[in-house]
């Protein structure tokens, strides 16, 4: 008896044993650490993977690896911006405040 090849749309072979990396591990610490709206949005992405490589969706998985990645990036970069944009408004504070006021504002922070 000869074996019958797959029915059109059967799953492909896996290209690897394990899937690859998610970044859910990166999107957790984006959310706690840098911009919880845009990790969140990594989180959900990342968590998608392992089950769409289980499922033998390998280009879905590809495609929402590189979303979470990207997710994390832009929360990371506005973290950066908004630490710049934070410290560029200490500084005009302090430098606009006259003597009393610049030395208490300066303990403050």
């Amino acid at each position: 008896m000869t074996a019958q090849p797959p029915p059109p749309g059967y799953p492909h072979q896996q290209p690897g044993t394990q899937p690859p990396d998610n970044y859910l591990v990166w999107s957790i610490l984006a959310t706690v650490f840098c911009f919880p709206i845009t990790g969140i949005v990594a989180i959900v992405k990342a968590a998608s993977v392992n089950g769409l490589w289980a499922q033998g969706r390998y280009p879905e998985a590809q495609a929402a690896i590189a979303s979470a990645k990207k997710w994390v990036r832009w929360s990371v970069i506005l973290w950066v911006v908004g630490v710049v944009v934070y410290g560029i408004l200490l500084v005009v504070l302090v430098l606009n405040a006259d003597n009393a006021n610049a030395a208490m504002l300066a303990r403050t922070f």
